[in-house]
């Protein structure tokens, strides 16, 4: 009898509501705010403190010219210049794969994490396809944190220097968000 009382309440702390309607605080701003953000973002493959590293490929990534299945862990610096040594005013984490048998076409998972002025503490997400050949590549921006918390938009991306020996890559960001 004890067991089963005991298996009885165990199964009703289990069953547990994980969500529940009402009230929690939701601070509602009158208008929205529009922000256009404008950085670089430095992808270095090379050298002894690269920022951009494959952590998995296939065979099949070898046989293919797209490098097909390599999947990219990054922590790239995003400045306020072109040059590397301009102010950091954030960083690009997350990853990048290569999602083309076709063409080179990157499927971007990235936050953008912010470290430095007003967005200090405050990161927008972004989305999308990067067909790194094309002049301008255009990616969703689905959310946000801290200032740019319900964020929505896009991103415009530019390679500005592509180095084809080492890999590095600086690349010109236009980002457009609305955010409350």
């Amino acid at each position: 009898m004890i067991l089963f009382m005991l298996i009885s309440s165990t199964i009703s702390i289990t069953n547990a509501e994980y969500a529940t309607k009402g009230d929690f605080e939701y601070k509602q701003y009158t208008e929205e705010k529009k922000t256009h953000l404008h950085f670089y973002f430095h992808d270095i493959v090379s050298g002894p403190n690269p920022t951009a590293v494959q952590v998995v490929s296939s065979k099949l990534t070898i046989e293919t010219l797209t490098s097909f299945g390599t999947v990219v862990m990054i922590d790239d610096p995003l400045t306020e210049g072109p040059d590397p040594g301009s102010k950091l005013i954030g960083r690009a984490q997350g990853t990048y794969s290569f999602a083309s048998k076709e063409d080179v076409g990157l499927q971007m998972v990235l936050n953008y994490v912010f470290v430095d002025g007003e967005y200090n503490g405050s990161s927008l997400a972004m989305l999308g396809r990067n067909s790194v050949l094309s002049d301008v590549r255009e990616m969703a921006i689905v959310g946000g944190t801290g200032v740019f918390r319900f964020a929505r938009g896009y991103a415009l991306a530019k390679t500005y220097q592509f180095n084809l020996l080492t890999g590095d890559a600086i690349v010109e960001y236009d980002v457009f968000v609305v955010h409350n």
